[in-house]
């Protein structure tokens, strides 16, 4: 069994949602708003994947008391609480808030997004590498404009979802393939 967490800002849980729906094999109004189809991504068997938790995180308190990181890097603004961070910190944040949901889930592959100014940061942590990219959208957390926020949302889940399946498929070329995407390998 493949265990997933997340720890997600800007996309409010949903790739959690939407890989959890993947793994019950849920299809409908119940889930694969995203993916219709995660059986063409390659041969892995989805009935081996299970997520332990999906946790929407906004603000720099949650970071500190849920994610239990003591100092995270200071926002460029607070909104509410809500941290706000330009795209190389979003990147950067995003890789700590996956980091720790993976040590505090012992889980297999741990998510991370933030998003403020800019495009936003996606993590994906494995025990073999870490994935940093950002949606392909730009938008201003500042700026209140649902519309654009909403779009920034929905590209970053759907290509976060997108890495995940083919990282769960060993498809490597495909996720190099994509816009703006940085594999380390750990």
């Amino acid at each position: 069994m493949i265990k997933i967490a997340t720890a997600e800002c800007f996309t409010h849980g949903k790739i959690g949602r939407e890989l959890h729906a993947i793994a019950q094999g849920y299809t409908g109004n119940f889930g694969r708003d995203y993916i219709e189809n995660p059986e063409s991504y390659g041969n892995f068997n989805y009935n081996e994947l299970s997520v332990t938790c999906s946790l929407f995180i906004p603000t720099i308190e949650a970071v500190k008391s849920v994610l239990q990181i003591e100092n995270p890097p200071e926002p460029t603004t607070l909104i509410k609480g809500i941290k706000c961070y330009n795209e190389t910190e979003d990147k950067e944040v995003s890789k700590i808030m996956a980091e720790a949901v993976k040590k505090i889930t012992c889980c297999d592959i741990a998510i991370g997004t933030t998003a403020g100014i800019g495009r936003g940061g996606i993590s994906v942590v494995t025990n073999d590498c870490t994935i940093i990219t950002t949606s392909d959208v730009t938008s201003d957390l500042r700026e209140n404009n649902s519309e654009e926020l909403f779009q920034r949302q929905e590209n970053g889940i759907e290509k976060c979802i997108k890495i995940v399946l083919f990282l769960l498929n060993d498809d490597f070329d495909s996720i190099k393939s994509m816009n703006n995407v940085e594999i380390i390998e750990n």
